[in-house]
């Protein structure tokens, strides 16, 4: 595997001076979207969607992929955007892998591709497999968590639950009869598997209430994206809820996830977090819990000096949320389904996971 630095290198001093004698003059977009093809090597991806020698030979599934990929790099909010600058574009037309206008497929081409991708879940294992190998070997001092609210155009689900739970008989239970008390979800996460976790939580739209960082109160509907990011601003996990889950719910899955990624000694979480069994789960990791006190447990307790300069890396977490939103289109999402609204928030945070790892070399 190619390091990133000799990577960067190439990209920088060989490749670009080629294309611009070919293409034109690049623009800052154009060569980031370049940077961030060569880093995932879509290629890896596409055995699955190969034409199996049944039907109708479909459209190149890898200038596909790149064409999603360009979306959230390019602010493009529809598909039809999407294909409107690959007409108009040649540029960015030959970037994804077509010659001419006549080869680009149509909407529903798209459309029907998209649904595919989400089907095999491709924005995780496009995510998972470039921190695994850009970051695996490296360091993470901290890794700090934060959840954003995702608006979608959809209705909410009435039953948005993972699993069947037994039904309860109705009234008040019989004098003398023991009732066994449900685990909360916090108690029975860490004597679970990352998939067992991941299962378990709810995925589809409903209403979600989260405070700004004014400290004032808003409702959505749609989804919400759980985030642990480095130091550097690079996302290492990424898992989307139903809006209604509460940030603490997806601590522990995003331990497990990071953990089997990267190595970082401290997990950083604001109060939302404050929990005996996270705090628990962070130390069996042999890592540090700085969460900061939720005050409605009592007085509100202040950090240590050494763990309130150690918080402040949370400001991480905060600006990759902002930045998805800024600048990688997490604002506009018009698909519907759990399955291909998180492919499209993958896509905008495996292009920001691209832009962050090559912000660190520079």
């Amino acid at each position: 595997m190619i390091q990133l630095p000799d990577m960067f290198y190439n990209i920088q001093y060989y490749l670009f001076p080629e294309l611009e004698e070919v293409l034109g003059e690049l623009t800052a977009k154009h060569k980031e979207f370049i940077r961030a093809i060569e880093l995932i090597d879509i290629k890896r991806y596409t055995a699955s969607f190969a034409w199996k020698g049944v039907g109708c030979k479909p459209h190149d599934r890898e200038a596909i992929i790149k064409s999603f990929l360009a979306k959230p790099i390019f602010e493009f909010v529809k598909t039809r955007t999407l294909l409107d600058n690959l007409q108009n574009s040649p540029i960015l037309r030959r970037l994804c892998g077509w010659e001419s206008t006549g080869h680009i497929p149509s909407e529903s081409t798209f459309s029907r591709a998209f649904n595919a991708f989400s089907e095999t879940d491709l924005g995780d294992k496009v995510h998972e497999a470039v921190i695994k190998e850009h970051q695996a070997d490296k360091i993470v001092g901290h890794a700090s968590k934060d959840a954003t609210s995702v608006e979608s155009r959809e209705k909410p689900c009435r039953k948005n639950k993972h699993g069947e739970k037994s039904k309860k008989k109705r009234g008040r239970p019989v004098k003398g009869t023991i009732v066994e008390k449900v685990p909360r979800r916090l108690e029975l996460q860490d004597k679970r598997t990352l998939d067992g976790n991941l299962s378990d939580l709810p995925v589809g739209c409903d209403w979600g209430t989260k405070k700004n960082s004014n400290g004032k109160a808003y409702t959505w509907k749609g989804h919400k994206l759980h985030l642990d990011v480095s130091d550097s601003g690079v996302p290492l996990s990424a898992i989307v809820t139903s809006a209604s889950v509460h940030d603490s719910q997806v601590a522990i899955p995003l331990m497990q996830m990071s953990n089997e990624r990267v190595i970082n000694f401290y997990d950083v979480m604001d109060s939302a977090y404050d929990a005996p069994e996270i705090y628990a789960f962070s130390k069996s990791l042999n890592h540090v819990p700085v969460i900061d006190n939720n005050p409605r447990r009592g007085e509100k307790v202040e950090f240590e000096p050494a763990k309130k300069i150690r918080y402040n890396e949370r400001t991480s977490a905060e600006r990759a949320n902002s930045e998805l939103k800024d600048n990688y289109g997490l604002e506009n999402i018009f698909v519907k389904g759990h399955k291909k609204v998180k492919l499209h928030i993958m896509f905008a945070v495996i292009a920001l996971t691209c832009k962050t790892l090559y912000n660190m070399i520079v």
